[in-house]
């Protein structure tokens, strides 16, 4: 299970324009796995943060949805629950993963986990944990 200020587990996922990314490829910057991030876009890129959102749905279901609702980022696809058990998301009962949010440093640490995140308030606390 995932923990702060230990190594981030390793991914590699499909993304929304159907590219493979992995986590360890983006050593050398922070890395935040999300929710909720659009409207302080700028912010994340004036932090040099690369930003992932990560669901359990699939590559092409991506696509729209990040069409649909104008996401300036990244999405990965995981719908065979590859991340569940090393990120500790997965929900009893649920295809769809909690939302959590992971600050992962530029050394491939994990810097912050937040838990059951509250999409309003949430970008500014990622913002916070990535000027730490």
């Amino acid at each position: 299970m995932v923990e702060e200020g230990k190594p981030a587990p390793d991914f590699e996922l499909e993304s929304d324009s159907g590219e493979t990314v992995r986590l360890s490829d983006l050593r050398g910057k922070p890395v935040v796995l999300y929710c909720g991030i659009r409207d302080a876009w700028g912010e994340f890129q004036r932090a040099g943060a690369e930003v992932f959102g990560i669901s359990a749905d699939s590559q092409a279901s991506h696509e729209r949805f990040k069409s649909k609702y104008e996401l300036p980022f990244t999405l990965l696809a995981d719908p065979e629950h590859k991340l569940g058990e090393p990120y500790g998301v997965s929900q009893e009962g649920k295809s769809s993963y909690e939302r959590s949010t992971f600050v992962v440093d530029a050394d491939g640490n994990v810097a912050k986990i937040m838990r059951r995140v509250k999409p309003d308030q949430h970008a500014d606390q990622v913002l916070a944990a990535l000027a730490d």
